[in-house]
């Protein structure tokens, strides 16, 4: 009886608190002990609904035990971790753009499952960097391309120029305002250089490694005149990679962007009004310029033969991985990383060769959310097939990102959920929210009936396809860039270097150290 007495009583207090509970008031505003209590869905308005029920993902994960060993596991490695003071001989940066740390936390999930680690995350050496410029909260892949290649902060929209405003024409011709990337100091050290990307070779991150504009539009010389009259007397941006002082030097230039290099009447897609096909200039350069533009065409030639390399597969920005096909015939970044490798190889004083998995940003801009995860692991397959090129002993891997996205990785989802689907909860309106959805963007009214005023069920909107757009809560034509940190992963000599937080202008000068380069401090001196 006593017993029964005992769970009687126990019965009584839990039903008490439980009520309790229920008419707990709402928390203030400003009460943010009062919300941290109430952060489990019970007190966010969620409620639970038939879903993809709880799994452990890895044996024994509910124990404590796998969980201790793991931490212990983790401070052993740790520990054992010698610092690597050796002269980079190579180093390659690699830039995710729109790459925030939501992104490839998110991303993970593609591999597997949330426990997964992408290639880059298993680097030895972690930091994060301040993505601001002069003139914005919030940066662009223009004025962070200076700050991370250039060793400046600049304003928005501008490149490789220091102290100038958007669309100044003067001040963009005039060449004391130009500030070089750590490309030229690598050439200037004898070394190679190059730059792959999947945009146009002439967008913003790319071209910060070559060239000097007041304006990231100004990739062709139609664009130029426009803005500066046609006796500006400044070069555009596809004719600097071509004739400029550090891009008729760059030993690999592989991307999209073929449009911007030839005169419009020589091409039926050129945007070029000068008459030029830049294209050609290059190949009259040198008998071993090597010019491709499909997949075929870059397995088959015989480096032996080539001094330079340039590709340009696509008009405007290369195809999306999960849209190309046979008939593209277009490299993947992995392959055009292994190719660029191969190529750089050869010089025995090194190389500095910039690598950008550029459309994650697109795919987040568009809220297409697939499209941006799918991009990241492409990214992170382009790293991987790095690391089994090189020797850490000689070779600097940096990887980071210019800027984060809106992106929110959220909602209580259970373990093993699929990252593109729907927690097992409601929302307070009772249809089901994404795991994934972003703050502003042109999907706005794609979830939202406007007229009726009421949120839609995403779930029936979001059918699989390669451009599902993903929620977002504020309308805009394009979802914009985020002003959190973002990460930086290193490996090779170093490395140790880059943790801490620091600002995006600093990451050149630490790899510019740790390969001695000159303009600077260097582990040499």
């Amino acid at each position: 009886m006593s017993n029964m007495r005992h769970a009687l009583v126990l019965a009584t207090v839990f039903c008490t608190l439980l009520t309790v509970v229920q008419a707990l008031p709402s928390c203030a505003q400003d009460d943010e002990d009062c919300w941290e209590s109430r952060m489990h869905p019970e007190f966010t308005g969620a409620s639970k609904r038939s879903g993809v029920a709880y799994q452990t993902k890895v044996a024994d994960e509910d124990t404590s035990e796998y969980w201790l060993d793991q931490g212990k596991q983790f401070v052993k490695e740790k520990l054992s971790t010698t610092l690597n003071t050796n002269i980079a001989k190579n180093v390659i940066m690699f830039l995710g753009d729109g790459m925030g740390i939501t992104t490839h936390s998110a991303a993970r999930n593609l591999l597997g499952g949330e426990e997964e680690f992408l290639s880059f995350e298993k680097f030895p050496y972690t930091g994060l960097s301040r993505t601001f410029n002069v003139n914005r909260i919030v940066s662009d892949s223009a004025s962070t391309a200076t700050a991370y290649l250039c060793g400046v902060k600049a304003f928005g929209g501008t490149i490789g120029v220091a102290g100038v405003e958007r669309t100044d024409c003067q001040q963009s011709a005039n060449a004391t305002n130009h500030v070089y990337s750590i490309a030229k100091w690598a050439l200037d050290a004898g070394k190679l250089a190059g730059v792959v990307t999947t945009t146009r070779i002439t967008h913003a991150s790319p071209a910060g490694v070559y060239a000097h504009v007041a304006e990231r539009n100004w990739e062709n010389d139609s664009e130029v005149d426009s803005d500066c009259g046609a006796d500006s007397n400044i070069e555009d941006i596809a004719y600097q990679l071509i004739h400029g002082e550090v891009g008729s030097k760059l030993s690999v230039i592989m991307g999209g962007g073929k449009r911007e290099f030839v005169d419009s009447n020589l091409y039926a897609n050129g945007l070029r009004s000068d008459g030029r096909n830049l294209i050609v200039d290059y190949q009259e350069q040198s008998s071993k310029n090597a010019y491709v533009e499909t997949l075929s065409e870059l397995n088959s030639l015989n480096f032996s033969e080539v001094d330079r390399l340039l590709g340009l597969f696509e008009d405007s920005h290369m195809l999306y991985h999960l849209e190309t096909h046979e008939l593209s015939n277009q490299p993947t970044l992995e392959e055009m990383t292994r190719k660029s490798i191969e190529f750089l190889s050869r010089n025995e004083q090194g190389y500095f060769i910039f690598i950008e998995g550029g459309r994650i940003d697109h795919g987040h801009h568009a809220t297409y959310a697939r499209l941006a995860m799918d991009e990241t692991v492409e990214f992170s397959k382009a790293i991987q097939a790095a690391r089994e090129l090189t020797n850490e002993e000689d070779t600097l891997i940096v990887v980071t990102a210019d800027h984060s996205h809106t992106l929110s990785y959220s909602g209580y989802s259970d373990r093993g959920n699929d990252i593109f689907g729907a927690p097992s909860y409601t929302a307070s309106d009772s249809k089901p929210y994404m795991t994934l959805s972003y703050a502003n963007g042109p999907s706005y009214n794609t979830f939202y009936d406007v007229n009726r005023h009421e949120r839609l069920d995403p779930t029936t909107l979001i059918t699989g396809k390669a451009r599902d757009r993903f929620p977002a809560t504020l309308p805009l034509s394009s979802e914009t860039h985020g002003g959190d940190d973002v990460a930086v992963f290193a490996s090779g000599p170093w490395a140790h270097l880059f943790t801490s937080v620091y600002d995006q202008n600093t990451i050149p000068h630490m790899m510019a150290y740790a390969s001695c380069l000159p303009n600077g401090l260097t582990a040499c001196s």
